[in-house]
């Protein structure tokens, strides 16, 4: 029986080329982006693929798209959080709207589609499904002029790994978050690139720094397709995973400073606890 996929954001970069792989694979897709006629896939019928419009900050319209698939498909197996966007700017200089549109898509968009989800994978025979949030390495690591980029990722990260942990078991429904390092999209077109207005940056180039990041894009989007898809029909797929080469000698050096960190003031961490014999006041 083919599988259902539900991804958001798939008009381009990870989105479009996981799609397509769903596609190629023998299962059935909805594809979702602001503009249905941005949607473009090979192979596709009624049988096997419905294109829909989403206004990702829109709770109605989330709402309507996840039963538009349902209504189509009978079901859906995969959910996938794709759909956002990168802001890149000094925090100092960043407006109120920018940040708050950068949460509005990257995260408070996330945790409503989340939701949604989530009913409807509880409620449909049989239940379960995989709800994959399509983070970043940016979920895991700080970059310069990246801030809010990064408090969206992490936010997402810290929300899947406590209600992966707050649904019940007998749901049957599985979370990932999936971290790409640098994959060779239009990331870097479509990204918000603020300049550094401030005489106190001028240490730091924002276009510049973007520009360099983009060439030293390591991944392939097809083949981090083919991961997701895999990752998407595991009976047990892990709760985070890194994808591409960069995002993993990233992490493993985070890690490792880590226990470095950790080991140095383990000293000052325990100093904390009360003593044994001391009573509960």
């Amino acid at each position: 029986m083919p599988r259902v996929f539900f991804i958001t954001g798939a008009s381009s970069g990870l989105g479009r080329a996981y799609a397509q792989e769903v596609i190629n694979r023998g299962d059935f897709v909805v594809a979702t982006a602001r503009k249905i006629e941005s949607l473009q896939f090979s192979g596709t019928s009624a049988k096997n693929y419905l294109p829909v419009s989403l206004e990702i900050t829109d709770r109605a319209n989330i709402v309507a798209a996840l039963r538009a698939a349902v209504d189509t498909f009978g079901r859906i197996d995969v959910l996938v959080n794709n759909a956002g966007y990168g802001l890149v700017g000094i925090f100092e200089e960043l407006t109120d709207d920018e940040i708050n549109r950068e949460m509005a898509v990257n995260f408070f968009a996330t945790l409503d589609v989340t939701r949604a989800a989530i009913q409807l994978m509880r409620d449909q025979t049989p239940c379960g499904g995989v709800i994959q949030q399509i983070t970043s390495i940016t979920g895991q690591c700080g970059f310069s002029m990246m801030s809010l980029y990064c408090a969206s990722k992490w936010a997402v990260e810290g929300f899947t790994e406590s209600i992966a942990q707050e649904v019940n078991p007998a749901w049957n429904i599985k979370f990932t978050c999936i971290e790409p390092g640098g994959f060779r999209t239009n990331f870097f077109n479509s990204i918000s690139l603020q300049e550094s207005k401030t005489p106190a940056y001028a240490h730091l180039h924002p276009r510049e720094t973007t520009k360099a990041l983009e060439k030293a894009q390591r991944g392939d989007p097809s083949k981090g397709a083919k991961a997701m898809y895999e990752l998407g029909i595991m009976k047990d797929p892990p709760l985070r995973i890194v994808l591409g080469s960069d995002a993993l000698e990233q992490m493993l050096t985070k890690t490792e400073q880590y226990g470095i960190s950790l080991r140095k003031y383990e000293h000052i961490s325990s100093s904390t606890d009360a003593d044994e014999n001391e009573k509960w006041k």
